[in-house]
C-alpha cells in the first residue's frame, strides 16, 4: 500500500517551478469484472492504469496538465505544460485566484477491512456459478446473471504548501437479474439493479444479499411476467430505498451542484431549476425531508476524509426540515459566489481535474416503521428497484420506471403489478413526502457511474434513504 509514495514524494520535492503555488495528485487503479449468464462464465474483464495530476496557480490562474510518465523528466514537463497554459490563459481569465486558500493537511483514508483477505478471481468465480446455478429450471426464465465488480484505487496528494492526504479505498459491486418470457412480454427482476455498491472487503458479497438470492430474484421475476400491467392515476406512492437513490440522486443531488447552478454545466448536462438565492429560504420539501452530505459512513461508495482539492470532509444538511440550506459545491465554487458548500470537488482519475460532484447525498431516517408506512396508505402503491429515468434540462420534471410494483390498498400489501412508472415535477414531488421510514428500512446503496463534465468524468456516488411516502403522485402501466 502506497508503495509509491516516498518516490514521488521525492519526485515531487525536486520539481521546479515559479508559481507561488503548485499540487500534484497520483492515482493508481485496478479493476476486474466476473460474471456468469445461464451458468457460462464469461471472460474475466481486467483493467490497470495510473498517472498523474500536475497543478499550478500563477499570476491568479490555476491550469492543469496530467501525464502518465512518472519519471522525474516526465513531471516537470507536465508541470511546465500547466504553466504554460497558466500564461496563456491569464488575459481571459474570470477569476484571480491569487487569494484562493491553500490546504497543508496531512491525512490517510482507508476503506473498512482492506487487511483483511479477499476472494480471489477464482473464489469469486465459483461462488458467481453456484447462485447462477441455482435459478431454477423453468422455461420461462429465459435469461440470468450473476456478476461481481472489484475497483481498487490508491491517491496521493501533494502540495507545496506541506499537504499529504493519501487514500486506499475498495469498491465492491455484486449484481445478479433474472429475466422472465412468457411468450407475450419479457420482464426481469434484479438485486437492486445496478445500485447494491459499497466501500471495503468480503463482507460486501454477504451483507448485499447475493448469496442465496436466486431463487426468490427468479419467483419475482415469474411473478411480475404473470401479474396485470400497473394502473394509471393518482395514488399515494411508497419507494423503496432502491428506487429512492435514483429519486435522490436525479431530482435533488444534480440540481444542487454549484457549478451547474452558476451555468458551467448548460450546454451538456444541463442547468438547475434551483437558484442561487434560493438557499436558505426555498421550501424545497415538506417538513420532513432532511437530506445530508454525509462521507462519514464507512461502506458508503463515496466516503472520505478530504476531497480531491485537500478540502476536509464533514457531514453538512443540504437540506433541513424542507428548507435548502447549502449547495453541493466544492472550494473553487464556493470562492465564485460566495455561498457556503461542502468538500465535493472530485475528480474521475488522474487525467481528470476535480469539479463538483455528488458524493454521499443521503436522506435521514424518519420514524415509521416499514408496517407503520404501509398502514398509513389507503390507496398506494410500492414501488421497487429503478430501471429507467427521463428528467429535463433543469432536473424539474421527471418520469421514472421501476422493476417491481405492489398495490396498497386500506393500508394492507396486495397483488403485483407489472411496468410500474411515475412522473411528477421536483419542486412539488418533494413537498408532496408525508411519511419517511425508521433506520430499520435505511439502506446504504450508490452507483458507479455517474457521468458529468467535459470531458466527461464518471464518478461513483453514494446514496443512503429509507423507505418514504408521498402523496398523490401520478403512476401509469407500460400501456400509458
Amino acid at each position: 500500500m502506497f508503495d509509491f509514495h516516498a518516490t514521488l514524494k521525492q519526485r515531487f520535492a525536486a520539481l521546479r517551478s515559479d508559481a507561488p503555488f503548485f499540487s500534484i495528485r497520483h492515482v493508481r487503479r485496478t479493476q476486474q469484472q466476473l460474471s456468469v449468464r445461464r451458468n457460462v462464465a464469461q471472460p474475466l474483464s481486467l483493467g490497470e492504469d495510473q498517472g498523474a495530476m500536475l497543478t499550478v496557480r500563477l499570476n491568479g490562474v490555476e491550469a492543469y496538465a496530467a501525464t502518465h510518465d512518472l519519471s522525474q523528466h516526465g513531471l516537470q514537463a507536465a508541470l511546465e505544460r500547466a504553466e504554460t497554459l497558466a500564461r496563456h490563459l491569464a488575459r481571459h481569465a474570470l477569476l484571480d485566484l491569487r487569494d484562493y486558500p491553500v490546504v497543508s493537511a496531512q491525512a490517510d483514508y482507508l476503506s473498512p477491512h482492506l487487511d483483511e483477505p479477499f476472494p480471489t478471481p477464482g473464489e469469486a468465480l465459483q461462488l458467481l456459478l453456484e447462485e447462477s446455478a441455482a435459478v431454477p429450471r423453468d422455461e420461462r426464465l429465459v435469461d440470468w446473471q450473476a456478476s461481481l465488480g472489484l475497483e481498487s484505487v490508491e491517491q496521493i496528494y501533494l502540495n507545496n504548501a506541506g499537504a499529504q492526504l493519501r487514500q486506499a479505498q475498495r469498491f465492491v459491486y455484486p449484481g445478479l437479474s433474472v429475466t422472465a418470457w412468457d411468450g407475450h412480454d419479457s420482464q426481469t427482476r434484479s438485486l437492486g439493479g445496478s445500485n447494491f455498491g459499497q466501500q471495503g472487503g468480503a463482507e460486501i458479497i454477504r451483507r448485499s444479499g447475493l448469496l442465496g438470492a436466486a431463487p426468490r430474484v427468479a419467483d419475482e421475476a415469474l411473478q411480475l411476467v404473470m401479474a396485470p400491467n400497473t394502473p394509471s392515476g393518482p395514488r399515494d406512492l411508497l419507494l423503496m430505498p432502491d428506487q429512492m437513490i435514483l429519486q435522490i440522486h436525479e431530482s435533488i443531488g444534480h440540481p444542487l451542484e454549484l457549478d451547474r447552478i452558476l451555468g458551467d454545466e448548460r450546454n451538456y448536462a444541463g442547468t438547475s431549476f434551483v437558484k442561487a438565492e434560493d438557499f436558505g429560504t426555498l421550501q424545497y420539501g415538506s417538513a420532513l425531508l432532511n437530506v445530508t452530505f454525509d462521507p462519514e459512513i464507512p461502506e458508503q461508495l463515496a466516503s472520505y476524509s478530504h476531497d480531491d482539492d485537500g478540502s476536509p470532509a464533514s457531514k453538512q444538511y443540504l437540506i433541513r426540515n424542507g428548507v435548502l440550506q447549502r449547495p453541493l459545491g466544492g472550494a473553487l465554487s464556493q470562492y465564485r459566489s460566495g455561498l457556503p458548500g461542502v468538500a465535493n470537488s472530485r475528480a474521475c482519475n488522474w487525467n481528470r481535474a476535480p469539479i463538483d460532484r455528488m458524493a454521499n447525498l443521503n436522506i435521514e431516517p424518519g420514524e415509521r416503521s416499514f408496517a407503520q408506512l404501509v398502514a398509513g396508505i389507503e390507496r398506494g402503491i410500492l414501488m421497487a428497484t429503478n430501471r429507467s429515468w427521463s428528467i429535463d434540462d433543469a432536473r424539474n420534471k421527471f418520469q421514472f420506471g421501476c422493476e417491481w410494483g405492489q398495490l396498497i390498498e386500506d393500508g394492507q400489501l396486495k397483488g403485483v403489478v407489472k411496468n410500474p412508472n411515475y412522473r411528477a415535477v421536483s419542486a412539488q414531488f418533494w413537498r408532496s413526502l408525508s411519511a419517511v421510514g425508521d433506520a430499520s428500512t435505511f439502506e446504504v446503496l450508490g452507483t458507479p457511474n455517474c457521468g458529468k463534465g467535459e470531458p466527461n468524468q464518471v464518478v461513483r456516488v453514494g446514496h443512503a434513504s429509507p423507505a418514504c411516502v408521498f402523496d398523490a403522485v401520478d403512476v401509469f402501466g407500460g400501456d400509458a
